[in-house]
């Protein structure tokens, strides 16, 4: 079985108001990035590494990886303005032996072997796979009226609801065709694409340590959970 990972590094990260591009700000002793690279190219499942950067930051991740000696790079891509653009680049510099893709976001820097391992397990049989955990918040839908007063409408049962995260898993040729046909379509995941064509998506327990580093205030929790024993270790 070839797998294949997309490491997506081609945001811009304007929430975290950082003058350095978000996959190479420093957590612990190393970029961002590293983290899960690390995590994937000590993975025996998975074959190569494509990573999809913006026109800023290749220069510098392609750098980084040569510092790190991070193996099994096939190539680090340009990708696209928004993150499904990116992504459909990524997918296009697979190889041909390519049976599963995984797709990851390089600003969740705390995946492990276990969680890669059994999603790739998962998609195998299900042909679709994604890491998610239970919601732990009480989630209420608010409506916005005027002058900005905001009212419950109603409280969310949330026995149901899981937080959806990456890495995600899928056969080659599905996730090919659901780009193909809802590449353009609003959604805010990979699998959101797969889901439009009917199939069922498997959801695997990630973990709750796979935070993604969105505002200033993720860093702080991202420095504290680097400095678990093994955590950068995958």
């Amino acid at each position: 079985m070839y797998v294949t990972a997309v490491i997506v590094a081609a945001g811009r990260g304007l929430r975290l108001k950082s003058k350095a591009s978000k996959p190479l700000i420093k957590i612990g002793s190393q970029p961002l990035i590293i983290y899960s690279l690390n995590t994937l190219s000590n993975h025996p499942s998975i074959k190569d590494i494509i990573v999809v950067a913006n026109r800023k930051n290749l220069l510098a991740i392609r750098s980084k990886i040569k510092e790190y000696r991070i193996g099994k790079i096939k190539g680090v891509v340009l990708g696209g303005d928004v993150r499904q653009a990116s992504v459909a680049e990524g997918l296009k510099a697979m190889d041909k032996r390519t049976d599963l893709v995984l797709i990851h976001d390089a600003v969740r820097p705390f995946i492990d072997k276990g969680m890669v391992s059994s999603l790739i397990k998962a998609a195998r049989r299900y042909k679709a796979a994604i890491a998610g955990v239970p919601v732990k918040a009480t989630i209420k839908k608010v409506r916005c009226e005027e002058l900005g007063v905001r009212n419950v409408e109603k409280t969310i049962e949330r026995d149901n609801l899981w937080e959806i995260q990456t890495p995600q898993v899928f056969k080659k040729e599905l996730i090919l065709k659901a780009y193909k046909k809802f590449g353009n379509a609003d959604v805010t995941d990979d699998a959101g694409l797969v889901e439009k064509l009917g199939v069922k998506v498997r959801v695997i327990f990630g973990a709750y340590k796979n935070i993604k580093i969105t505002t200033p205030e993720d860093l702080i929790l991202a420095e504290a959970i680097s400095k678990v024993k093994g955590v950068s270790k995958g």
